[in-house]
């Protein structure tokens, strides 16, 4: 590719959008307040002496059920009120921890980059599951002090499966399903030059913190294919396994969904091959 071409896309891509997401509040069930209660939209009285309004889960934001359809989309959650790690939303968690990326994406990659890169089969083969739901036990209950090191798994299996299992289940997939369509469309471009034009476009269409954390990412895939002759891991490879961990799709019929596995693995695979040059 020519410099010209390159420099395209050297925009510095998640750092130049929204400064500032706009989050939704998450009003997950009525809620029963002990004592007086104001609502903190209408600033009115919340009657009754049960159910009497909601409560944001994420920020703590108390309201009348029918204020909670019109309260700006200005949640800043507290990590008072986000409990756990694993299956909350992304951008939710980033938030509550005042980080660019979740601190289980940046500890798991530092931990397997330390001890694990020449390890054969590295992200292919599974370790325990016992194992891996309890190092997601240990996020969920110490979060940044969760221990991940040697001395607890010696597996370095262990930790890559406690990643995939991070990305899966994510509520709203690292690929969202608003952007999934636009990515498989890219992947079925054969012009190598003009696919990479369109998934430049396509992840514009990524929220910030889902940008910056699939920028992190494949920037580690890449350091792993840098070791291909010692792990057997090539892009590829790596696109098979985290395509469909990365993307889900957004309720498409059996048959789509088996069709776009291997568009899936293609957008990873370009993802991480043009890694330098797409973030």
């Amino acid at each position: 590719m020519e410099v010209i071409s390159i420099s395209l896309y050297r925009s510095n891509l998640c750092t130049k959008w929204h400064l500032l997401l706009c989050l939704h509040h998450s009003f997950v069930c009525v809620h029963t307040f002990r004592g007086p209660h104001w609502c903190e939209y209408c600033a009115n009285f919340m009657w009754g002496l049960i159910a009497q309004g909601v409560k944001c889960a994420d920020c703590g934001l108390n309201v009348h059920k029918q204020c909670s359809k019109v309260v700006p989309n200005d949640c800043q959650p507290d990590l008072r009120h986000v409990k756990k790690v694993y299956s909350c939303d992304l951008t939710t968690l980033v938030k509550a921890h005042n980080t660019k990326r979740p601190m289980v994406v940046d500890m798991c990659i530092q931990e397997i980059e330390a001890r694990g890169l020449q390890s054969e089969g590295l992200y292919r083969i599974s370790g325990f599951s016992e194992l891996i739901e309890d190092v997601k036990l240990a996020f969920d209950r110490d979060g940044e002090k969760a221990d991940i090191s040697s001395s607890a798994y010696e597996d370095i299996n262990i930790i890559t499966g406690a990643l995939k299992l991070y990305f899966r289940e994510l509520p709203i997939p690292l690929i969202t399903y608003d952007a999934y369509p636009r990515f498989i469309e890219t992947a079925k471009i054969t012009d190598p030059e003009k696919r990479l034009e369109s998934l430049h476009e396509a992840l514009k269409l990524l929220p910030p913190a889902h940008c910056e954390t699939l920028r992190y990412l494949m920037a580690h895939l890449k350091r792993v294919t840098q070791y291909e002759k010692e792990n057997l891991m090539s892009s590829e490879n790596l696109g098979i396994v985290f395509g469909p961990t990365l993307m889900r799709a957004p309720e498409l019929d059996a048959m789509t969904a088996l069709n776009d596995i291997r568009y899936q693995r293609l957008v990873v695979e370009t993802l991480i091959t043009n890694e330098d040059v797409l973030f």
